[in-house]
């Protein structure tokens, strides 16, 4: 399921118990920031859709974020007022049909080539994109068909200076069949490709699901990686004590291999979201 579409696909009832039912907060509450750590912080827009981008904007602002991942081009404006940038723009793929088949090629490097200026132009550093599912193709056959398609854009991603950015995701949970599920893989891909313009956005989450080892697994791959998400496991909710991740230890580990980069917050609260934003960016702030 595509993020943007999750919450509309949830009934009402079963979303506002995601999000608690709750209503924006007035920034009159929102507790001003500490003194600022190495990490830059963002939020992923998509797990506060309930919340008016401009009202998100102006209390994570005022908690510290420097950042929202995953806006599209409509939504980058809105939230330049705040003093935030849009840490990784939407590109071109979806979760499910991405960069591993070559029929989507041409489709898919026609709205990079769109996109991609326009990202520069807004100044917002990086844009993602998707393997794709596997629907029986073969790992080795996929990583051959993204290495092809992506070097396509990498000609303009270079000159414009944005980076393109491919997630890890989890295919035991949440993205059955996705390909780019494991970090070797990854990192093969961004090999194959050789451009500094391509990374990988490693998150947290789902590679704990699939592989654990989360801080080895970063230091021996840092070089390939661009980006950061966060989430609890399991449930992908709050990255506090409730579940099995010790975050500020992850975050100084990145933080200690000279990590200039954005992580960004992206888990579905339980409880109060600006409560639980405030407490994951105390967490972070290492």
């Amino acid at each position: 399921m595509e993020r943007r579409e999750m919450l509309a696909s949830l009934g009402a009832a079963s979303a506002a118990h995601m999000l608690g039912g709750i209503m924006p907060v007035l920034a009159e509450s929102v507790t001003p920031a500490e003194a600022a750590g190495r990490i830059r912080q963002s939020v992923c827009r998509w797990c506060y859709q309930s919340i008016p981008l401009d009202t998100l904007a102006r209390d994570v602002a005022a908690m510290g974020f420097k950042a929202i991942d995953l806006l599209s081009e409509n939504e980058w404006a809105t939230i330049k007022p705040f003093g935030l940038t849009c840490a990784v723009s939407n590109g071109p793929s979806t979760i499910p049909i991405g960069f591993n088949r070559p029929d989507q090629h041409d489709r898919l490097v026609a709205e990079s080539e769109r996109l991609l200026p326009l990202v520069a132009a807004a100044g917002i550093p990086q844009m993602i994109v998707f393997s794709g599912n596997r629907a029986g193709m073969s790992d080795a056959e996929g990583l051959a068909n993204c290495a092809v398609g992506l070097m396509r854009i990498m000609p303009t991603a270079e000159r414009l200076g944005v980076t393109v950015i491919m997630e890890l995701l989890n295919s035991k949970v949440d993205h059955k069949d996705y390909m780019c599920d494991h970090t070797a893989w990854g990192a093969e891909l961004v090999k194959r490709v050789g451009s500094a313009r391509f990374k990988l956005l490693y998150d947290v989450y789902h590679m704990q699901i699939m592989e654990g080892d989360v801080i080895r697994t970063i230091r021996d791959n840092f070089a390939y990686i661009n980006h950061y998400h966060t989430g609890g496991v399991p449930g992908r909710h709050e990255i506090d004590d409730s579940q099995e991740l010790h975050y500020p230890t992850i975050m100084k580990a990145i933080a200690d291999l000279g990590f200039t980069g954005y992580v960004a917050q992206e888990f579905i609260p339980v409880r109060e979201p600006m409560v639980s934003l405030r407490e994951a960016y105390a967490l972070c702030n290492v």
